[in-house]
This record gives structure tokens, C-alpha cells and sequence, in this order.
């Protein structure tokens, strides 16, 4: 390599930071192995942080536990590249992240990548909108199938449909698997 392109690499890599998140708390669930999600996590900021070194990207990496899976997030200014529209280059690099995971572990990862914190907004988004189906079904006693989501996003609703008091059930195939909200029988 020359020293040009090797300046240029450790110019890329010292953009990158990886920030310690905050001990885990009493959030992780009861029988949950704290020390292999934060493995996973270390793994998985490690695999982010070299593709976001070849892109060429700025972003800090934050590591968290949250119940039963790691938590990777990346914060930083024009990552919407990474996320792509409806948040499809998202759910592909997380794919990659849980296999590179997979591949040094031994084990499935249920790792949860989020960028530039799409991951949080759009499960605002989506509760509400669980939440305004289950207050229509409940006016109108129908059943309501929803727009087709990808796993992440069925769940959010699921939950919120749930907290309404209503029940849910996803039915289709991938990529158009979608939300049914029934009412209370």
C-alpha cells in the first residue's frame, strides 16, 4: 500500500469513535447473559466501524444491552446512506452485522442496529400508528389489515395493538407480510 493510501485509511479510521454506552441496567431480562451481548456488541461496533472506514463515512458507535439482545447504534452527520428509503440498506446492514456476529460467535444474534437514530423515530411513528388502529377497530368493531412491515416494525405495532388491549397477527409472505388488528371477541 502506498503512503498516501495508508495516511489516508488511518485519516478515515481516527474519524471513527467508538463510545462506551452506560453499564447495562435492570433492563435486560432475567436469565440474559449480559457479558455475550456485550461480545456481540463488541463484535458487531467493530464490523460497523470497518465498513464505515471503507465508505468513507464519519459516525460515533454506541453500544447498549436492552432486554435479551446488543444494541449497536451509529450517530454522526450524513448517514442517510446507511439507511436508505423505508430504512431497506438499515435492515441489510444489520443482516450483515448479526452474521459477521454469527460467524465469530458460533451462535444467532439478535443484534439491533440502528443509524442516526431512524430506529427510534420510526418506532414512534409506528406505535402510533398501532395505536390509531386499535382505537378504529375498537369504533368499528373490523377487522384491520395494515400496509405490508418489515419484522422490526410488525412488532413495534404488535406491541402497541397489544397495549390497547386488541390482538394482532401478521399474516402474509416477506416482504409483503403485514398486520391484521382484530377486535376484542
Amino acid at each position: 500500500m502506498s503512503d498516501s493510501k495508508t495516511d489516508s485509511v488511518a485519516e478515515s479510521r481516527a474519524s471513527v469513535a467508538v463510545v462506551d454506552a452506560p453499564e447495562p441496567d435492570d433492563a435486560a431480562e432475567p436469565g440474559t447473559d449480559i457479558e455475550a451481548l456485550e461480545n456481540e456488541g463488541d463484535i458487531a461496533a467493530d464490523y460497523i466501524e470497518g465498513l464505515l472506514d471503507i465508505a468513507d463515512f464519519d459516525g460515533d458507535i454506541d453500544m447498549d444491552v436492552e432486554g435479551d439482545r446488543a444494541l449497536v447504534s451509529v450517530v454522526g452527520a450524513t448517514l442517510d446512506e446507511l439507511i436508505g428509503e423505508r430504512g431497506e440498506v438499515l435492515e441489510a446492514l444489520q443482516e450483515l452485522t448479526r452474521l459477521a456476529v454469527h460467524r465469530t460467535t458460533g451462535t444467532r444474534s439478535r443484534l439491533m442496529l440502528d443509524i442516526g437514530g431512524y430506529r427510534e423515530q420510526r418506532r414512534k411513528a409506528l406505535t402510533r400508528i398501532g395505536a390509531d388502529a386499535a382505537e378504529e377497530v375498537k369504533k368499528t368493531g373490523e377487522v384491520k389489515p395494515l400496509a405490508p412491515m418489515t419484522p422490526f416494525e410488525r412488532k413495534v405495532v404488535h406491541d402497541a395493538i397489544a397495549a390497547a388491549g386488541l390482538r394482532s397477527e401478521s399474516e402474509g409472505e416477506e416482504p409483503n407480510r403485514f398486520v391484521v388488528v382484530h377486535p376484542v371477541d
